[in-house]
């Protein structure tokens, strides 16, 4: 295996460390995407019964507990609690899309390995075949294929491991998108939910 990745020639190695570059982003995204470290439904459940029983200090201090994105957006709603439905969903969204960003944090390390994996690997093959194009050159043509073989094998191993690492960090990127998406859609549930409660109680104070 280790002669094999040798023979692909120095193109390997941006192509493994693009490899566990890859691994390690999808791997951490994986790991801060749960959705008990975002939107966790207990605490969601918790928040909206506190507002409901008009206890704001005790929700402010539930939120400020948990380090979560849906307690952080929860947080601003209590606090801009009293102002028009307007403003408290514009004070709302403004938190929302820093918190997006955030979900959305070395995502597109995964997309840009995505495209550079294969070109790394297109680069390594045009370079075998240039050994390859010159071995024909200094014996005058082909009498001999033996010495050919080298040119030719690292160009066809560049080839598979530059899609063998892009291939996986397209699906991983097109994975960890969607799931950031789900995520954001169900905060944006409880965050509307919210803003009616708080905009209700509003209007009646």
């Amino acid at each position: 295996m280790i002669e094999t990745l040798v023979a692909g020639g120095p193109v390997m190695i941006p192509i493994g460390l693009c490899s566990v570059v890859a691994l390690a982003t999808f791997l951490e995204r994986m790991w801060s995407l749960r959705r008990g470290a975002v939107v966790p439904s207990s605490l969601c459940v918790e928040l909206i019964e506190l507002l409901r029983q008009d206890r704001d200090g005790d929700a402010l201090t539930l939120c400020r507990k948990h380090n979560v994105s849906v307690a952080r957006v929860i947080e601003v709603a209590v606090e801009a609690r009293g102002r028009p439905r307007s403003q408290l969903k514009e004070r709302v969204e403004e938190v929302g899309r820093r918190e997006a960003a955030e979900l959305e944090r070395y995502v597109p390390i995964l997309g840009t390995i995505a495209s550079i994996a294969p070109l790394l690997g297109l680069l390594g093959t045009v370079g075998g075949m240039i050994l390859t194009f010159e071995v024909i050159a200094q014996q005058g043509g082909v009498t001999d294929v033996a010495p050919l073989a080298g040119g030719i094998s690292q160009a066809l191993i560049t080839t598979f491991a530059g899609l063998s690492v892009g291939i996986p960090a397209v699906v991983a990127n097109r994975y960890v998108l969607a799931r950031v998406d789900a995520l954001l859609v169900d905060m944006e549930e409880v965050a509307l939910g919210v803003i009616d409660l708080l905009a209700v109680h509003g209007d009646e104070a």
